[in-house]
């Protein structure tokens, strides 16, 4: 009987999840899987596969985080995604990585510290915008996102020094399609393309995600919007088990990566039929890999 483990939280109330529809499948097809909050002692070596999803506040504990997937990856257990991949992914200055590689990304600037209004001021003149988006580089679900108007800054400013002060951030110009039309989401299984949605922020909202009441509909991808996320997975060194591909329009075909998510992205599954057979066959495919 092929085991396999979800690495989740313990407490998955105020989330949205649709894993169970590729879980009931695989069970169908003979399967244990088990869901295990990923900051408990498991017995992993009981396990041919250990797959991380819906760990959703490994942001607070990163460190400790990677120390847990880092016990996984040392035992007979296959971590999927791969620790390569997570070590990689869990800082979004991954960003900085795919722009060198001439992956279309939203322009993106990273800094260790934010010191003074005036540092912040400038990222403004950097980018040609009167609105911004920071963030921390390490973020699940716009946590502590802050979308900021050049005028009336130091209003945010205590908050925003007791932040990024002594911490790094990540800043970008705020992208007005967001508003307008909405952010593209691509998920791949094994690097083959499965489905597209669309988010919507709520009216008054800038975050798409369905937490903070974003509006996911199912859509077809163009080409356009799967040649820049093919981009994207072929500047790995890996293929992943599964991928998500954040995208907004910047102008006319031209689309940008917002994010590139191979740790605990929601996969969508129930907006596409096929979804979660391709998810639970992708597990399928990864147990029979040497």
């Amino acid at each position: 009987m092929p085991t396999c483990a979800f690495l989740t939280i313990t407490d998955l109330s105020d989330f949205v999840s649709d894993d169970d529809l590729a879980v009931d499948l695989l069970r169908k097809s003979g399967w244990r899987v088990d869901f295990i909050p990923w900051d408990q002692p498991a017995g992993w070596s009981r396990y041919d596969l250990v797959v991380i999803r819906t760990t959703w506040d490994y942001h607070e504990r990163p460190s400790e985080f990677l120390n847990a997937l880092d016990k996984i990856d040392q035992s007979p257990a296959r971590l999927l995604n791969s620790l390569a991949l997570v070590r990689w992914n869990l800082d979004k200055r991954y960003l900085l990585h795919l722009e060198r590689k001439q992956v279309p990304i939203v322009p993106t600037r990273y800094g260790a510290r934010l010191n003074d209004i005036d540092e912040l001021l400038a990222l403004f003149t950097a980018f040609e915008t009167h609105e911004i988006i920071l963030k921390p580089p390490v973020n699940v679900n716009a946590f502590n996102t802050f979308r900021l108007h050049r005028t009336g800054l130091e209003a945010h400013w205590p908050r925003l020094s007791q932040l990024f002060g002594a911490a790094p951030y990540l800043a970008q110009p705020f992208m007005p399609y967001i508003l307008n039309e909405g952010e593209f989401s691509l998920i791949y299984f094994d690097g083959r393309f499965s489905h597209a949605i669309l988010k919507t922020p709520a009216a008054g909202d800038f975050r798409v995600q369905e937490e903070h009441g974003g509006v996911i509909t199912a859509v077809e991808a163009g080409e356009a919007l799967r040649h820049v996320a093919r981009r994207a997975l072929d500047s790995l060194d890996e293929i992943p088990l599964y991928a998500r591909l954040d995208l907004v329009r910047h102008t006319g075909d031209d689309f940008r990566i917002m994010e590139f998510e191979l740790i605990e992205p929601s996969l969508y599954l129930r907006m596409h039929p096929d979804a979660p057979r391709r998810f639970s066959e992708a597990l399928q495919a990864a147990l029979l890999r040497p």
